[in-house]
């Protein structure tokens, strides 16, 4: 595969609209359609929470700072990214697609297009989270879905990373019976990854169960009970944490670390190349977002099911979710039936390390396929945009 910098004559002119440069799945989304072929330029945002030393490996427009939860704020920098786009004009004719990464991005880019005349480009957008505001009764989530479904009418396909997203919101909230396709959160098309693991073996029934929580560490929920567990188990668990931590939607995490020493923080970690080590100092990994329950939450498909699942590493969960219903449907792990302390401490008493490590060898025996993006995943939206173009 070429470099991510090195420069493509032969496929489409992408232009990404994504909401922090800096953020994983931006990159890794970047980084496979490139290693595809594509030439792409990207017109961003940044947080100043994660990563905050990445640079692009790929051209990039910087467009404003923005921040998480601050919905006046984000909105008025809508308004100033869209006037900072009449720049741009040119670029966006001279595009063979446009793919906008979640709602914030799809605004300014519908917008963007329209004002650069270029109404002949297809717009895909791609729906990572539904954010909890647009699912509610009152005024204002009346006019966010209001204004979501004026862009959807002008989006020629709408690609979501779980079928929760179609079932739970876009049909029957938005009325949405549009096109869309399926960009699960699996690990990236085209990515050079380490060596997966051929073997595990059943950890020391002495040794304490080592449960992990990996990927954007930002769910107060899922920080209570972990928490919970560990006081409860005390030395018969660790609890190992990888990841950026959000502090600003975990105030409490450094003191609730300082009060479990079998909490452990172990930080940022490169991807793909860590996945391989920390999924192997894994029993289980705690799966669940419990961010946003009653919606987004019990919607998503998040990334870590398939890459503990690569790695071999069992997935714990809730039934009643999405995340619960593929982990107990496609044999990942287990689930309980509840978020409770209570639930989650009976489930780990009924895993010995036997059943554990039997679980772990029937993941690494299935196909690498499995939880791995195939370049064809994506080759088949953008042939269909395409050929919708023409």
């Amino acid at each position: 595969m070429m470099a991510a910098s090195d420069p493509r004559t032969d496929g489409l002119r992408i232009e990404v609209f994504g909401f922090d440069v800096a953020e994983i799945s931006q990159i890794r989304r970047i980084r496979a359609l490139i290693g595809l072929g594509h030439n792409v330029h990207s017109f961003t945002m940044r947080r100043d929470n994660m990563n905050k030393d990445f640079e692009p490996d790929w051209p990039n427009t910087h467009l404003f700072m923005t921040e998480n939860e601050n919905l006046p704020k984000r909105a008025a920098i809508v308004a100033a990214s869209v006037v900072k786009m009449a720049k741009h004009r040119a670029r966006l004719r001279a595009a063979d697609m446009i793919i906008a990464r979640n709602l914030d991005m799809v605004a300014i880019a519908w917008a963007a297009r329209a004002m650069a005349g270029a109404g002949h480009v297809p717009l895909v957008y791609e729906c990572l989270d539904i954010n909890g505001a647009l699912c509610g009764d009152g005024p204002k989530s009346h006019a966010m879905r209001a204004a979501e479904r004026r862009l959807l009418a002008g989006v020629q396909m709408l690609v979501v990373s779980s079928p929760g997203f179609i079932r739970n919101y876009f049909k029957p909230l938005q009325d949405y019976d549009g096109p869309w396709a399926l960009w699960e959160n699996k690990l990236a098309a085209g990515t050079a990854l380490p060596d997966r693991p051929k073997i595990r073996t059943a950890s020391d029934v002495e040794a304490p169960l080592r449960l992990g929580w990996v990927g954007t560490i930002r769910c107060a929920p899922s920080l209570a009970l972990l928490a919970a567990v560990a006081d409860q188990l005390g030395n018969a668990v660790e609890v190992h944490i990888h990841g950026i931590v959000h502090r600003h939607a975990l105030p409490d995490f450094d003191a609730t670390l300082a009060a479990h020493p079998n909490m452990i923080l172990h930080g940022p970690y490169e991807y793909p190349g860590d996945l391989a080590q920390i999924y192997g100092g894994l029993d289980l990994v705690w799966a669940q977002d419990l961010w946003q329950t009653g919606n987004n939450s019990d919607w998503l498909l998040p990334n870590r099911i398939y890459e503990a699942s690569w790695a071999g590493c069992p997935s714990l969960a809730v039934s009643t979710t999405e995340t619960g219903r593929r982990v107990a449907e496609d044999h990942l792990g287990w689930v309980t039936d509840s978020a409770t302390p209570d639930a989650l401490i009976a489930l780990l008493a009924s895993l010995d390390r036997t059943k554990i490590a039997e679980r772990s060898h029937a993941l690494l025996n299935r196909p690498a396929s499995d939880f791995v993006q195939s370049p064809d995943d994506l080759t088949d939206v953008i042939n269909q945009v395409q050929q919708a173009r023409t």
